[in-house]
């Protein structure tokens, strides 16, 4: 049996693989426990590997080329067209092993260990800002239910809040309590998403890429950390508008049969439309 091509369908914990000869023969359809991944592949003759591009899928890509294999990855999206019927992990370990024997598919480079770290730094610290606003939001709202009112600005909010503390007799004690938790939590939040900036910062001194990009106007250090680690091989783009539309930042056109339909503009961040 000599396998040339393998869809791999990733999960958590269990694994499918469909795998095709030379000539597009179907000789394998297995499922593999996670355990069971590298001992499997390891003993595999190098093959062509594809894979979606979701969670993990650039681990185990990492991992299968360290073993001879040549794996690609590929949106979910692209993938999804050659799902014949129903839904099941053979059904898509099948759809994904046709994918990526097509010419006409695009591929998503690897990404490195170093540029998921700072991803994930990345996310890490948006998650902080999202729950710092919540959390700035809501003590806002409760002190404007006593009369106290701050101007816009987390240190306007810090102030007002000291003060409020500081009066014995000017909140009641549950108020305070609350008030205290609330503030506790912004300084905390505040001290951590400093601490991850000062990564990104260090990170962004020694890695010329991200040095590049800080020196196009209106693009800062957050900004450039972000675009050096997410877009792995920027020769992939043939153009800076095609980079463009890849961000989202250009309009998506909806047309058929010759007539132009509505354009539909994405952002790619909230996963929102507009139209």
């Amino acid at each position: 049996m000599t396998i040339a091509v393998i869809g791999l369908d990733l999960a958590k914990c269990v694994f499918q693989a469909h795998g095709v000869d030379e000539s597009g023969a179907t000789v394998l359809v297995k499922k593999l426990h996670r355990k069971q991944m590298q001992p499997f592949f390891s003993k595999l003759p190098p093959c062509l590997i594809g894979v979606e591009a979701c969670a993990t899928a650039h681990h185990w890509a990492r991992t299968l080329s360290a073993m001879g294999h040549e794996v690609k990855l590929m949106p979910p999206s692209y993938v999804k067209g050659y799902v014949k019927r129903g839904k099941s992990d053979a059904l898509d370990a099948e759809a994904i092993c046709e994918a990526v024997q097509r010419r006409s598919m695009r591929f998503v480079p690897t990404k490195t260990v170093e540029q998921q770290a700072i991803l994930m730094a990345h996310r890490t610290r948006s998650l902080l800002v999202r729950q710092r606003t919540m959390a700035a939001n809501a003590l806002r709202a409760h002190l404007a239910e006593f009369g106290l009112v701050a101007n816009p600005g987390i240190a306007n909010l810090a102030k007002l809040s000291e003060k409020a503390l500081a009066e014995p007799d000017g909140l009641p004690a549950y108020a305070q309590r609350a008030l205290a938790i609330l503030v506790r939590r912004l300084a905390e939040l505040t001290e951590e998403i400093g601490t991850l900036d000062r990564e990104l910062s260090a990170w962004h001194a020694k890695n010329e890429a991200s040095q590049r990009l800080a020196a196009i106007p209106g693009i800062g250090v957050i900004t450039a950390t972000a675009i050096a680690a997410t877009v792995t091989d920027p020769e992939q783009f043939r153009s800076g508008r095609q980079f463009a539309a890849w961000l989202g930042l250009v309009p998506r056109q909806r047309s058929s049969g010759g007539r132009h339909g509505c354009w539909e503009s994405r952002n790619v961040a909230t996963g929102t439309s507009e139209r």
